[in-house]
């Protein structure tokens, strides 16, 4: 690229146009010879213009007349011209012909990072059905091979040779089933590395796959061997083979894992919320894979709306604490004595307030607690009351005609009304109405009504926050964890290792423990040693 500043039309009359008007008709000569001079570099310059840049029709950029065009602010002479003007100003020349808003480059990206997710999350499932036909097809065409290129020079294949058939037909169709149980299931999670026991495994079986293939093509295809029995074996030994990697494979993926070796301790960072789960000898991806399904299922969902309760009485605390700048001037102790016995008077106030803080604080969870008891008491009595109205209104549709039965979804909007008041108060004073939407609830009214359910049945479900899971699937995040870990994800886990599960709202901090060798010892003690003799005297009252 060309270190001299390339002007093109547009550019450089902006940059001529902010003179006063003295000196037009000499700004317009140097325009027409510079423009003149500069045309075949001026062609090469190619600006993608800003979302807020309009076309050349209309030239006006963000609510001002683009450059070249008269403008009020150069009627005020030099003064109104900016000495940064060449930094700061937009030129849009007059070969500008591609136009991209900011909008279409985000959806862009965010379209091949779609289609990147999608790729990532079925090349596994891809590569395990290419390798499993692979693994299939090879012993079928190792019998098929001879029978088509030299049928007449084969040995005829006796009761023995039969047998073999017989046995490789049922070892392919066991190991199409193992194949399917363990490499064939759909993916739980994408992980940001590759798993390296997979790895492995489809290496040594490509590896075997080959091998086999080419001592066939050397010792059987070129030779173009006559002993059929001895074809058929080869293939029963590949099958063979297959089966003990497939074993292997089962070990390390899941045997390997099931024995716990590590307790890992799980802190939500915003309200401490803590879980220990044990595990066995995992990667440090695949243990975090674990404690996200763990997390789903164990704990509560995360609500920030009691964080912010919390911010709200810090930030109304510090409300009452005022600051004083003794440096600033004219704040002497001399010129305002009264001002500063004032501001002794306050800061007095202001520490006696934080000490009286935790008082504060008591009084105010002890009323948040009472307004909680009220609210669940009201709304106990309210479900009660429309449950027992359910059962009434359920034995008059006993004595009424079918016609006059009403449906269960139509019972439970008859009723939902009478419920809802309270319930939505108290969601609103525990801070959960957002987890719960009206037809949400509504459907487990119907549900918790065709099952027949009793009234705490129904309360349950918003008495007490439960898992991630039991709520929509726009709260699980489950496509927005991200791993941070210093070492290696691929490396196993061991004793001291910490790692990070960060979303949006709240991250996870994990810290693995080894558990420790446990020793256990037996003392034998004996039965002898239990007994004792009572010896009674005749003087005793007994």
């Amino acid at each position: 690229m060309d270190t001299e500043s390339t002007h093109s039309g547009y550019s450089y009359h902006s940059s001529r146009s902010g003179r006063s008007n003295r000196h037009g008709d000499r700004s317009r000569e140097r325009h027409k010879a510079s423009s003149s001079k500069d045309s075949s570099r001026s062609e090469r310059s190619v600006v993608i213009n800003p979302p807020d840049t309009p076309s050349q029709e209309s030239p006006v950029h963000n609510g001002e007349p683009l450059p070249g065009e008269p403008t009020p602010a150069a009627d005020h002479g030099d003064e109104a011209q900016d000495d940064n003007w060449g930094e700061t100003t937009t030129a849009v020349t007059g070969t500008s012909e591609l136009s991209v808003s900011q909008e279409e480059v985000v959806g862009l990206g965010k379209g091949i990072q779609d289609r990147t997710v999608g790729f990532r999350r079925y090349l596994p499932l891809a590569v395990g059905l290419c390798v499993g036909l692979l693994v299939l097809a090879t012993p079928l065409v190792f019998l098929l091979l001879p029978a088509v290129m030299w049928p007449d020079r084969l040995e005829t294949c006796g009761a023995a040779c039969e047998g073999l058939f017989l046995s490789i037909s049922f070892k392919l169709l066991i190991l199409l089933v193992a194949i399917w149980a363990l490499f064939l299931r759909p993916g739980r999670a994408s992980l940001p590395r590759v798993c390296v026991y997979r790895a492995f495994l489809i290496t040594l079986t490509l590896l075997l796959t080959m091998s086999y293939w080419l001592f066939y093509g050397v010792r059987i295809l070129d030779a173009q061997d006559e002993d059929y029995h001895g074809i058929v074996q080869f293939a029963v030994s590949l099958v063979d083979s297959q089966l003990f990697v497939h074993y292997l494979a089962v070990v390390l993926l899941e045997l390997r894992q099931i024995q716990p070796c590590y307790s890992m301790c799980v802190i939500r960072s915003t309200d401490g919320e803590t879980r220990h789960y044990n595990i066995g000898q995992l990667s440090i991806q695949r243990a975090a894979l674990s404690i996200l399904e763990y997390y789903y299922r164990d704990f509560p969902l995360h609500n920030p709306a009691l964080l912010s309760a919390s911010k709200q009485r810090a930030a109304k605390h510090l409300a009452g604490l005022k600051v004083y700048n003794v440096d600033a001037p004219g704040s002497t102790a001399g010129a305002q004595p009264g001002n500063g016995n004032q501001s002794r008077a306050m800061v007095t106030a202001a520490a006696k307030r934080k000490d009286s803080a935790h008082s504060e604080l008591y009084y105010e969870e002890a009323d948040y607690e009472r307004r909680v008891r009220k609210r669940r008491a009201r709304l106990v009595v309210a479900v009660e009351e429309a449950f027992t109205h359910v059962r009434r209104m359920k034995k008059e549709d006993e004595r009424a005609t079918p016609s006059d039965i009403m449906d269960v979804r139509e019972a439970a909007l008859a009723i939902f009304p009478s419920m809802a008041r309270a319930l939505q108060k108290y969601l609103r004073t525990t801070r959960r109405q957002h987890c719960h939407s009206m037809e949400s609830i509504q459907k487990h009214l119907a549900f918790c009504l065709v099952n027949n359910m009793s009234p705490k049945a129904f309360l349950e479900a918003y008495l007490a926050p439960g898992p991630t899971l039991q709520y929509g699937p726009e709260r699980w995040m489950a496509d927005q964890w991200t791993l941070v870990s210093e070492a290696s994800v691929t490396s196993g886990v061991k004793d001291g290792t910490e790692f990070l599960l960060r979303c949006l709202d709240f991250s996870l901090a994990v810290t693995v423990k080894s558990i420790p060798y446990i020793r256990l010892t037996e003392e034998y003690i004996d039965p002898k040693s239990h007994k004792f003799i009572l010896l009674l005297q005749s003087e005793t009252s007994v």
